[in-house]
């Protein structure tokens, strides 16, 4: 009797736990970011690729832009005195052996006193605008980037519905779980393409941000040099 009292407790105890553990939704499968990635497909190639190009002349741009953007403040103010005093070849010196846009253009303006103040005016804006090319090199990578990698990631995600319909169509199996589980996986390559051309995007915005701040000092810097050969020398 009382084994069977006991068997029959335990009956009721399994099938409790069986009711219970039954509502209880199935814990969802951990990827790592990197899984999810190789999921997007052969597409996400062309995409990594797009990102490291963006990346390298990012860096490369910036460099370039920061080492342009160095300029010495005390710079116009010893040229000033040099040419009021009337030793421009000091001047030219000074000019000569300073590595930046601003220094360049001071050189040229340099090289032109003697001659009208238009022709030096002149000599001084090609040499800006040769400056100007210097830096925004490359930066069209950038802008095209951040066009081109959203439609290369929405075309693998078209590729890859049609793929999985394709697929469905074929062996006529189209449960929910095929059906997200498909999707989910293509539209990777969407999110991919996106953030990469957002990166691309901020990254060309923020260089020629720097640029126009560069060409604000070399435009500020050629103004004060017409102003110091038309005052009065010493």
């Amino acid at each position: 009797m009382f084994h069977l009292l006991q068997a029959t407790t335990n009956a009721v105890i399994d099938t409790l736990h069986k009711a219970a553990t039954s509502n209880i939704p199935p814990v969802p499968e951990k990827i790592s970011m990197w899984d999810l990635l190789e999921k997007g497909g052969f597409i996400m190639y062309p995409l990594y690729f797009l990102l490291v190009v963006a990346i390298f002349v990012f860096i490369e741009r910036l460099m370039a832009i920061s080492k342009a953007a160095k300029i010495d403040t005390s710079f116009m103010n010893i040229i000033r005195d040099n040419i009021i005093s009337g030793n421009v070849s000091a001047a030219k010196s000074l000019a000569k052996n300073t590595n930046n846009p601003v220094a360049r253009i001071i050189e040229k303006g340099i090289q032109r006193i003697g001659k009208p103040i238009d022709a030096i005016e002149k000599s001084m804006e090609n040499v800006g605008r040769l400056e100007m090319y210097k830096m925004e090199r490359n930066l069209n990578i950038l802008s095209l980037i951040a066009g081109i990698a959203p439609m290369f990631g929405f075309l693998g995600t078209i590729v890859g519905m049609v793929q999985l319909f394709y697929a469905i169509a074929s062996t006529g199996e189209y449960t929910l779980n095929t059906i997200a589980g498909g999707i989910y996986t293509k539209m990777i390559t969407s999110a991919t393409g996106l953030i990469i051309g957002l990166i691309a995007y901020v990254g060309h915005n923020f260089l020629t941000t720097q640029i126009d701040k560069t060409a604000n000092k070399m435009e500020n810097a050629s103004s004060e040099f017409i102003d110091i050969l038309q005052e009065p020398t010493k």
